[in-house]
């Protein structure tokens, strides 16, 4: 094979940005420490990675793994009484992240591996974010309504 023609196969082998950056949230995601779920999230702005998230306890705090997770306990749905779990949401983290490090983050995207609930979209709207990418569908109808209601370009990723 020649030089050109190991070129154009990198070429045709490379990923786009959208594989690119979901692959990078799914990989976030291996940081969970959630019993339910692994979620990332990854924030970025003109191809650069500005934060990212992935969801579990606060820092310091003890895992689930070690306290037990309230809500599998009491057998609550997906998508239902977000305020009896330790931790937070893979958004929420990248959020954070981004204040705590003085990144302004208005006008970015968020590639994330499993659709925003209500909380998190609420919270995305209010942050300026402008498209939001995500990949695995959540039992959250209100939080799709407040995100089209919001303008913002939401899309399910679509690995072609």
């Amino acid at each position: 094979m020649t030089n050109a023609e190991t070129a154009q196969t990198h070429l045709d082998t490379r990923p786009s940005w959208d594989e690119y950056f979901m692959k990078l949230a799914e990989e976030v995601a291996t940081r969970t420490t959630c019993m339910r779920r692994a979620v990332g999230a990854v924030i970025v702005k003109d191809r650069r990675i500005l934060a990212t998230g992935y969801n579990g306890v606060p820092t310091g705090l003890r895992h689930c793994a070690e306290t037990g997770c309230l809500r599998e306990q009491l057998g609550v749905p997906s998508g239902q009484r977000h305020e009896i779990c330790r931790g937070l949401h893979a958004e929420q983290n990248a959020l954070l992240q981004a204040a705590r490090y003085g990144i302004n983050i208005e006008g970015s995207v968020i590639y994330i591996n499993t659709q925003p609930c209500v909380v998190c979209a609420k919270m995305l709207i209010n942050a300026g974010i402008k498209e939001i990418i995500y990949k695995n569908p959540y039992p959250d109808e209100l939080a799709m309504e407040l995100l089209e209601e919001s303008g913002i370009a939401l899309r399910v990723f679509d690995h072609e």
